[in-house]
């Protein structure tokens, strides 16, 4: 392959890998500005900040992979789905939602795509689906991404030591954004997450980082290595929320918000990118939301 190929290519997943962050993005602005509005059901719980994540995991995984989130879905959803309509009409309470709008913002169901409001109920369940897929000598992997906040519960260090015994091959995700949600992590921890998951003697990393790339390229060496020996593997990402943990419950430092809002991962792409190509992926992701929120105008509850 030629040199200019090779640029083409990482040009075009470049701009693709920005193009999803900014859907997920201006998507959650816009659904607190219409929960301000009071055209949601239920709460929010955004993800604004952490988009890096999903984007860099889910990207690498095939339609027929399954995904188990939390309450903090909506970016994982849309990575997976890129279904906008479905998720805006679910968060609306709309019959068109992807749950009959019955689900809301924290308990979605589509396709491969699970998510559960109980905290720390997820990994247990994902656990049991890998297994399952194990059993019927499946090539389907199974990823479940969790935050900080869960390693509270025991079912978490319950299902650690299933995964260990049987070898279960799921890929465990933790988003460690340092706060269960008003909470630091350093007053409801003892000790270091990464010490807690080695105890069991599973494949296990920890990286610091909000920038995409770095993480699209960590995460497609791991999930290569875990659909080659169909091992469980947990990687731990440190980031930072840049909104509330919901609506309007932040106590967090404004300095140390600050300091975070710094290392954005859509500031670090855009930096990467044209001001041409930015503004255009931009103004796609915008025109898509709009068109999504003006097809429900007129559909009744």
């Amino acid at each position: 392959m030629s040199a200019d190929k090779k640029e083409m290519i990482a040009q075009d997943l470049r701009g693709n890998l920005y193009y999803q962050m900014i859907l997920v993005r201006l998507f959650e602005e816009r659904m607190l500005n219409l929960f301000d509005q009071g055209k949601l059901s239920g709460t929010l719980h955004c993800c604004i900040g952490q988009e890096a994540n999903a984007v860099s995991v889910i990207s690498h995984l095939r339609e027929e992979d399954i995904v188990v989130s939390n309450h903090r879905c909506h970016g994982h959803y849309l990575a997976k789905t890129q279904d906008i309509k479905g998720l805006m009409a679910e968060l609306m309470g709309k019959p068109i939602g992807i749950c009959g709008g019955r689900g809301g913002s924290q308990h979605l169901c589509s396709g491969n795509f699970y998510t559960n409001g109980i905290l720390a109920s997820t990994l247990s369940i994902a656990a049991g689906m890998a297994f399952a897929e194990k059993k019927k000598n499946s090539d389907v992997l199974t990823a479940v991404f969790m935050g900080d906040g869960a390693f509270g519960e025991g079912i978490v260090y319950e299902t650690f030591n299933m995964i260990a015994l049987w070898q279960i091959p799921v890929l465990v995700v933790v988003e460690n954004n340092f706060y269960a949600q008003s909470t630091p992590l350093s007053l409801n921890c003892a000790g270091k997450l990464l010490d807690r998951v080695k105890a069991f003697g599973i494949s296990a990393g920890e990286i610091e980082t909000n920038d995409v790339e770095e993480l699209f390229d960590l995460f497609g060496n791991i999930i290569k290595e875990m659909r080659l020996k169909r091992r469980p593997h947990i990687q731990i990402i440190n980031t930072y929320r840049l909104c509330p943990h919901s609506k309007g419950d932040d106590f967090r430092p404004l300095p140390e918000i600050e300091s975070w809002r710094q290392k954005d991962p859509l500031l670090i792409q855009g930096k990467r990118l044209s001001d041409d190509s930015r503004l255009k992926f931009e103004k796609q992701a915008a025109e898509k939301i709009n068109e999504a929120e003006v097809s429900l105008a007129n559909i009744s509850l």
